[in-house]
């Protein structure tokens, strides 16, 4: 009997390369080898404790049922709140929509944006999973290749020269992943303009604010007040295994986002929304600004030490926890370096086929999210075995 045919969708949408590297990883470990993990972009540490209070206190209450699918008032009100308190923004909390994760919220976004068949202009290097979101809503990923001249961020100049007719919406993260570079206010207006002459929508993935060590990025709702800006309660806040986000629609769009939200998930889990108000509390801020700084000592440590050894990292990452280096001078394959790194030295790394087109082979991400001991045994693993060839 003939297998039942698999939807084409299945095939174009790619995995995650890293996780065969991360299963092998395991093996390892469970061998009883020590590995230093610098390829997984999740905060080491756990979701802090006046949130965790905060959750079991909702479950013992019993706020396990759904909630509105546009998320718990009492949370769009919060976020609202800190829009005006950390940005001076007056949001209203009618375009703000809880979401499963900030995935949940990018492939909203795209559903809204993008038809069938039109275009969605994606950094490359950036996130993979947009791609894959935007070739299952069946419109067209077209990657734009960004670089060090553009502190590899999608810039107005850039994307006219992508965007035709069919261009549906552009998608910018900052802080950036894989790179850790924050767009500024001046391309953010000029994305803005075009895409509002071009009728597409610019679609901004703020996921990583709150993790910046110096200047503050700038805010997408300053400067494209008509942007889509996702964010998640995943990366400042530490809540990853509590699958929580948010999106900020324009304010006409609000009654259709709520519409794809009510069918696609009925609503984001309510545990985690109740818990979510203790973000903003003062106890759980002091806890995450003491985190920020851990991240920046990593990342003050990490970055001179991998450019000792080789690593060519342009400019100073100013956000997220990844250094995406240049390894074109110790190697022509970053897939089969990191593999070998992970087989004979313990480290492991995320090689550039995860993020980018344009020249995969030449990068590899390290992400600065284990203690600052591990970060200096991988720097001491990572010399060895350059030395040995």
């Amino acid at each position: 009997m003939p297998a039942p045919l698999l939807a084409a969708r299945a095939h174009r949408i790619q995995p995650f390369h890293v996780m065969a590297l991360l299963a092998r990883a395991r093996e390892l470990e469970a061998a009883g080898r020590g590995i230093v993990h610098m390829e997984i972009g999740e905060p080491d540490f756990p979701t802090a404790e006046p949130v965790v209070a905060a959750g079991q206190r909702a479950l013992a209450d019993g706020h396990t049922g759904y909630l509105p699918a546009a998320g718990l008032p009492a949370l769009r009100e919060a976020i609202a709140r800190h829009y005006a308190d950390r940005y001076g923004l007056d949001v209203d909390p009618q375009r703000i929509l809880v979401t499963p994760g900030a995935s949940g919220a990018l492939v909203v976004a795209l559903a809204l944006a993008a038809d069938p068949g039109r275009n969605v202009l994606l950094p490359d290097p950036g996130y993979p999973c947009n791609r894959n979101f935007v070739e299952l809503v069946d419109a067209l990923p077209r990657a734009v290749a960004v670089g060090p001249d553009d502190d590899y961020q999608l810039t107005p100049a850039l994307a006219e020269t992508a965007m035709d007719e069919t261009t549906a919406a552009l998608v910018v993260g900052s802080p950036g992943n894989p790179t850790g570079t924050l767009a500024t206010a001046e391309s953010l207006q000029g994305l803005a303009a075009l895409a509002a002459h071009h009728r597409a929508t610019l679609i901004v993935d703020e996921i990583y604010h709150g993790l910046q060590y110096g200047r503050e990025p700038a805010q997408a709702l300053a400067h494209a007040p008509e942007a889509i800006v996702v964010n998640s309660f995943s990366k400042y806040f530490g809540m990853t295994g509590w699958r929580l986000g948010w999106m900020v629609v324009p304010e006409a769009w609000a009654t259709p986002a709520e519409k794809l939200l009510q069918n696609l998930f009925i609503s984001a889990s309510a545990p985690a929304q109740y818990a979510a108000l203790a973000c903003f509390g003062e106890a759980a801020q002091e806890i995450f600004e003491a985190r920020r700084e851990a991240f920046r000592q990593r990342r003050d440590f990490l970055l001179p030490a991998l450019r000792a050894l080789g690593f060519r990292i342009p400019g100073e990452p100013a956000g997220a926890f990844y250094l995406y280096a240049d390894v074109s001078g110790l190697t022509d394959d970053s897939f089969a370096f990191a593999g070998d790194l992970l087989e004979r030295s313990g480290v492991a790394a995320t090689p550039g086929l995860d993020f980018e087109r344009t020249a995969p082979q030449r990068h590899l991400r390290f992400a600065y999210t284990t203690s600052l001991p591990q970060l200096e045994q991988g720097v001491e693993r990572l010399a060895a075995h350059l030395a040995s060839g």
